[in-house]
């Protein structure tokens, strides 16, 4: 009788361990990513090849602003433009000097399941910290609900870190289904998303939906970024924080802290500035800006032209008449 009370003692001790364990594996799966990261830039020389001294020093700036974390290789760091090699060694250059206490989250998404998956795992093995894991779009026509959760289920089951879906139907010409998005929810390896459509209410329901997983929710821009928290949403991913880090920041934390009057304000200021570098002029005024603010901005890499002289003093206009310049 003792030896099957150890026996069955030993068992329960079993279980119970196994539980643990299996709840810390899961609880470290679903990585905290609440917080503000500015998409970097990939800067060139004139040559059009990566430039890593300027990338270094782009990066000892922002080390000083606090942010949660910096997104490397996604749509601001042209991405689409750059060679697999390229695309794994600025991950591995940005690891180098980024702050232990921030995060990395790289964009390893391709266009097959496949080759999504061997980019995640040489991504992983630059030192990110998570995925950041665009839509396949080229044949979009296809990617229903089905193929999209057979390819994110694939790749976060592949992945040794955790996994962020990207809806950016402004690139891609496809938003993530929300039916999809609360099926992949349950996915211990898949952590949030970064949504960067701007629809609100869709917004506001992924994040109802999904809020008993653990799920969390980034906005895909800045020019929103109120409006989401006010929903749910834990952070964001702007491509403005390249430029007003700190200000986009601040938002944040007036938010999270409740002031939304003062948020308001901050967030009337955000918008313009916001649209002339994203959806108005794109990756060329981005760059323009950082140059204005102090950082190195640069050339984009074909096809991408620099902006005309119009339009450059359009963008200028957005920022000084919010009181940036």
């Amino acid at each position: 009788m003792f030896a099957t009370r150890s026996f069955s003692l030993l068992c329960r001790r079993s279980a119970v361990s196994a539980w643990r364990n299996t709840s810390q594996s899961a609880a470290k799966k679903r990585l905290d990513i609440s917080g503000i990261y500015p998409p970097i830039a990939t800067p060139f020389t004139q040559s059009e090849d990566v430039d890593y001294q300027r990338l270094d020093d782009n990066l000892k700036k922002y080390s000083n602003l606090p942010f949660r974390g910096l997104v490397v290789q996604g749509s601001n760091g042209e991405y689409p433009y750059l060679t697999p090699e390229e695309r794994v060694q600025v991950v591995k250059r940005v690891k180098q000097t980024l702050p232990e206490d921030q995060l990395l989250m790289a964009g390893s998404g391709c266009e097959s399941t496949r080759a999504t998956i061997q980019m995640s795992q040489r991504m992983a093995d630059a030192g990110a910290d998570c995925l950041l894991v665009v839509t396949p779009c080229f044949y979009r026509g296809r990617m229903d609900s089905r193929a999209l959760i057979n390819h994110y289920t694939k790749v976060a089951d592949s992945s040794p870190v955790p996994v962020v879906l990207y809806s950016v139907p402004a690139n891609t010409g496809l938003d993530l289904p929300v039916d999809a998005i609360i099926q992949l929810s349950q996915h211990p390896n898949i952590v949030g998303l970064k949504d960067s459509g701007g629809d609100i209410s869709r917004i506001a329901l992924v994040v109802q939906k999904t809020r008993s997983q653990g799920f969390q929710v980034l906005a895909g821009s800045a020019g929103f970024l109120m409006a989401a928290y006010a929903v749910g949403a834990v952070g964001g991913v702007c491509a403005l924080a390249n430029v007003l880090g700190q200000q986009v920041c601040d938002l944040a934390q007036l938010c999270v802290s409740g002031r939304w009057d003062e948020a308001r304000e901050l967030q009337y200021r955000l918008i313009e500035p916001n649209t002339a570098v994203t959806r108005q002029y794109g990756v060329p005024a981005l760059k323009q800006a950082m140059e204005w603010f102090g950082y190195h901005g640069g050339v984009c890499r074909s096809p991408l032209q620099p902006l005309s002289k119009a339009d450059l003093e359009q963008l200028q206009v957005k920022f000084s008449s919010n009181g940036w310049l």
